[in-house]
């Protein structure tokens, strides 16, 4: 075992992989050390792996399942005669630009009535795991806030806006990224950050090819059983003032896999106004340091849609002008 471990750290680099980090370990005596190690991942990466994070393992089996089962039923031929399908079979050799090859459906509180119908358990077990995720977020969110020496329920009171409390919006996305018949032509998500506050993905145990770009080169988030992957979105920059950071990040597309990706997203209300946390801002020759703007989250939006693809420098800049 010793020599194998060798071997192992002898090819695979430590400091370049994506932080794994024990949840259960804010409730004990290695608390501080804990945290610590979160904010490190916020402000290094924008990513991280969450173990030990609450979710019972049979719901997250039942997750995999349905999702499976979902995509089998529901998706899979209907992803044939896809847009991008269709393109990659009529466009020769070229490289598909403006595509991505990825099937997706979303889930909110507000179109529970459109949620898949024919899958066995779907709606149940989307249910029950979404409000879990919920709680998990906003449980990270207060732990942002004390590493960013906030109030706690900082954060989670600017998403939920003036309107008052629970008005902040959680979406979830299932996704699968089928095999390819030509990866080289085609990306399964091209390289963005995400628009929103706080990200909960719990992807596909065996299936990698998610990539985070840090340091000029793409890094692999490597599966990891069971474990929920945490990524900081542009708002959480922003009310951070830029302590915290998105970061860009892709999937690619791979011949012989289905990649099963389910994504949860915090994000503010559309409503709601973001802007750097007065605390995080240094106050210099009578002037504020304030590297972000003062927004409505839904204007921000209307741009995001327009640019998610292009970098978030130039959004901070066009919804300052709003």
């Amino acid at each position: 075992m010793a020599i194998l471990l060798f071997f192992f750290f002898l090819l695979f680099d430590i400091s370049r992989a994506i932080p794994v980090l024990d949840f259960s370990k804010l409730n004990g005596h290695e608390r501080a050390k804990t945290l610590a190690h979160i904010a490190n991942a916020c402000e290094d990466w924008g990513f991280f792996h969450l173990v030990n994070h609450g979710i019972a393992k049979d719901l997250l089996e039942r997750v995999k399942k349905v999702s499976t089962d979902f995509y089998k039923l529901e998706r899979e031929e209907n992803f044939k005669n896809s847009k991008v399908m269709k393109l990659l079979n009529e466009t020769g050799d070229k490289k598909l630009e403006n595509v991505d090859w990825e099937d997706i459906i979303t889930l909110t509180d507000d179109n529970v009535n459109e949620w898949p119908s024919q899958t066995p358990g779907f709606k149940e077990t989307f249910k029950e795991f979404r409000y879990e995720l919920k709680k998990l977020a906003e449980k990270i969110l207060e732990v942002l806030d004390e590493n960013l020496g906030l109030p706690k329920g900082y954060i989670k009171k600017a998403f939920d806006g003036e309107e008052g409390e629970n008005n902040a919006f959680f979406g979830t996305k299932v996704s699968h990224y089928p095999p390819c018949p030509n990866p080289k032509r085609v990306i399964g998500l091209r390289p963005h950050t995400d628009a929103g506050g706080l990200i909960l993905l719990f992807q596909d145990d065996e299936v990698g090819s998610l990539q985070v770009w840090k340091d000029g080169e793409w890094i692999d988030l490597e599966p990891l059983k069971n474990t929920i992957v945490i990524s900081i979105g542009d708002q959480i920059e922003v009310i951070s003032n830029g302590r915290y950071k998105s970061a860009w990040h892709r999937v690619l597309s791979t011949t012989d896999s289905n990649r099963r990706s389910v994504a949860s997203y915090y994000n503010p209300s559309h409503k709601a106004t973001i802007a750097p946390a007065p605390q995080l801002m240094k106050e210099t020759n009578e002037e504020w340091n304030q590297a972000y703007p003062k927004f409505v989250f839904g204007d921000y939006m209307s741009i995001y849609y327009q640019q998610k693809f292009h970098p978030k420098e130039p959004r901070f800049q066009a919804v300052s002008a709003i």
